[in-house]
């Protein structure tokens, strides 16, 4: 009886534990060479909107408490940008790039007083002059992102206190 169990729990594992499903399952890849859109023809309509951005942070703060992995990017463990490449992926049906660098390459550069909850934060976390972590602002300077310090998992943190404080470098708005 048991082995009956075991494997009807083993059988239905894989339904319980599959990535959301999006509207649009043909979402443009980007190349980690390729650099951001052209921004002059684009109107604010172009931006993520309030209900965008909501389903954004929903999702981001949906995955609170999932271990950091390296090279992570599913529910089973998230390295910083394989989180911000998911939550755009799955919250908005935006791929992109993979690494943070090429992330940071790929947004609309913002400074600190630009930012609007959406938006990637980028951060040199080694202070040698390259981009090296990444998560998504919420607002009211703070941010989720799969942290590899401490909390070792996705979490919050205040871009304005603390270890991140020094270490934010601008943010990136991805323009469709």
């Amino acid at each position: 009886m048991k082995y009956i169990i075991f494997i009807a729990l083993f059988m239905f594992n894989g339904c319980i534990f599959q990535p959301p499903i999006t509207v649009d399952n043909q979402a443009d890849v980007h190349d980690e060479t390729e650099k951001s859109p052209e921004l002059a023809d684009k109107s604010i309509q172009d931006l993520l909107i309030g209900e965008d951005v909501e389903k954004l942070l929903s999702l981001a703060l949906a995955q609170t408490g999932i271990p950091y992995v390296y090279g992570g990017s599913d529910f089973y463990g998230f390295d910083c940008s394989g989180f911000v490449n998911y939550v755009y992926k799955y919250g908005v049906g935006i791929n992109l790039p993979r690494t943070s660098k090429a992330q940071s390459d790929y947004t609309m550069k913002l400074k600190r007083n630009e930012l609007a909850p959406g938006d990637i934060v980028f951060f040199d976390t080694s202070l040698n002059g390259s981009i090296n972590h990444c998560g998504i602002y919420m607002g009211n300077g703070r941010f989720v992102h799969a942290s590899s310090g401490k909390a070792y998992s996705v979490t919050t943190s205040n871009l304005d206190k603390g270890f991140y404080k020094n270490r934010f470098r601008w943010g990136g708005r991805v323009v469709n």
